[in-house]
């Protein structure tokens, strides 16, 4: 079975992976192609962390309040790029500043997971949990194919914590 740590760490490869490829992009085209599916990716990985990781973290973890409201704060900061993106014509000024903000948000998101959330999860959660929620990550991305029903939009990390303590 999949663990969710796993498969989140997959993610993040393949966002890696998707700036990479922008940096290789040469015209109007090709950047909009990578960039549509990055965005979209980058969308539904979050609200995927948000519905099934980080509500077991905020109450598991060592650090895991802490931990979840800075997520979802990065979460916010990289969905408000993503939408900023979209207002400006593909390969202006105007829309690499928001591409490189999200990219910017991005790395630095997914060092703070790898290095203090992802661990903190992987000491408090048992094979099993993991398992499990590694499940609910695959049918969550085969549920909302293409960000089908997802919100996409910014949570108060605050108030995120206090609901789902």
């Amino acid at each position: 079975m999949d663990d969710i740590t796993a498969l989140i760490l997959d993610d993040h490869a393949a966002f890696r992976r998707g700036f990479a490829r922008l940096d290789d992009a040469r015209d109007p085209a090709e950047l909009l192609a990578v960039w549509e599916a990055l965005a979209l990716h980058l969308d539904i990985h979050a609200e995927a962390e948000e519905a099934i990781l980080y509500p077991h973290l905020v109450r598991h973890g060592d650090d895991g309040a802490e931990e979840t409201e800075d997520a979802i704060g990065d979460h916010n900061k990289i969905r408000d790029a993503v939408a900023e993106s979209k207002l400006h014509e593909v390969g202006s000024d105007a829309w690499w500043a928001a591409v490189w903000r999200a990219r910017r948000e991005n790395s630095e998101h997914l060092a703070e997971e790898e290095d203090e959330a992802l661990p903190d999860f992987r000491r408090h959660a048992s094979v099993e949990l993991r398992a499990e929620l590694g499940q609910r990550w695959l049918t969550f991305y085969g549920e909302h194919k293409n960000g089908r029903d997802l919100p996409f939009r910014d949570k108060d990390p605050e108030q995120y914590v206090q609901d789902h303590r």
